[in-house]
């Protein structure tokens, strides 16, 4: 006996049989965005879930198990409240209407939450703990994060960043990191300060280039609304009115950190990133990062961020090389 599960302006979705959901999406331009160009999307959500899409009219049939159909039905729902809240579907946005449901048991919609829109593509949560982090970044003065490569940090806090910078709710961005892996020895390097620091904040660097564009990012560098700042150079000032990020904490010593925080000035948000696992020190020990943590674990207005494997974005191979590695450094 056939039910109808959802139903509203946009779409119904209809349980035929044990096996079978039938959608139906009454709007052409939503239809259009969630098929994709030669029914691309739905053949690769076929490929994640190991379902099988059929499109006929303005309908989308899934056939399969118990649990395919209700993977993919709730990927197409995901993907219909994407379209209605940012007019786009993103090839990315497949990957994680499956993967999202592990941010709620109910449906990975509650992503769409924690949604940043930029001028060059949409960032969204894409796990539990990146949608607390983005809450923590637009919320909380002062913000830490520990985790993995791939997991988010410094690209959402870039994108949380240039947001509240482009809508004026800060005056500068300021990118600040450990220069060098032993020590800021920026004498050594060629050219200007800029110059000496740009190519330890190439990660950084990317990231607001793929989500504001070059011409955008590098105006904002002229005219100083964006500042790039070795850490040693942080020392004496007082931020106002700034969103401040520090990478690669995992390299700064515990002093220099604690000077990185209490930088911190009226209307200012601070953020402290860094991975555990890569200390690039000379003497691991010196590294300030798990001291810093431990010592402002209950400075309630401090929020503490950390990341795991299961929050990794990038490659799927990352999560595995990741889990491998500390496997093998637990045996």
């Amino acid at each position: 006996m056939s039910k109808i599960e959802n139903l509203n302006q946009n779409y119904s979705f209809k349980k035929v049989d044990k096996e079978t959901i039938n959608i139906k999406i009454h709007n052409n331009d939503i239809l259009m965005s969630v098929v994709g160009e030669f029914n691309s999307n739905l053949n690769e959500l076929e490929k994640l879930t190991k379902s099988k899409i059929f499109f006929r009219g303005n309908s989308i049939t899934i056939k399969g198990n118990f649990d395919e159909i209700n993977k993919t039905s709730d990927a197409i729902k995901f993907l219909i409240n994407k379209y209605l809240k940012t007019n786009v579907i993103e090839k990315q946005d497949l990957t994680l209407s499956i993967k999202g449901k592990n941010i709620n048991s109910n449906s990975n919609v509650h992503n769409l939450d924690q949604l940043i829109k930029t001028p060059k593509k949409t960032v969204i949560a894409r796990s539990k703990k990146q949608s607390d982090y983005i809450k923590a970044l637009t919320n909380s003065d002062i913000t830490m994060a520990l985790g993995p490569a791939g997991t988010g940090k410094s690209f959402l806090a870039v994108s949380v960043a240039m947001t509240m910078l482009f809508e004026k709710k800060v005056e500068k961005v300021i990118l600040s990191r450990p220069a060098v892996e032993a020590g800021e020895k920026l004498g050594f390097l060629p050219g200007d300060m800029k110059e000496k620091v740009d190519p330890y904040l190439r990660p950084l660097y990317d990231a607001l280039y793929d989500l504001f564009g070059f011409e955008k990012i590098n105006k904002k560098i002229e005219t100083g609304e964006i500042e790039i700042a070795p850490l040693a150079f942080m020392r004496g000032r007082t931020l106002k009115n700034s969103f401040a990020i520090l990478d690669e904490a995992q390299n700064a010593t515990l002093t220099q950190i604690k000077m990185f925080l209490t930088r911190i000035g009226e209307n200012s948000k601070i953020v402290v990133n860094g991975d555990p696992s890569q200390i690039d020190l000379v003497n691991k020990s010196h590294s300030g990062l798990i001291k810093t943590k431990k010592i402002l674990s209950k400075v309630k207005e401090i929020k503490l961020i950390d990341f795991d494997h299961r929050d990794v974005v990038r490659h799927p191979l990352v999560t595995k090389i990741i889990q491998a590695f500390n496997k093998n450094l637990n045996d």
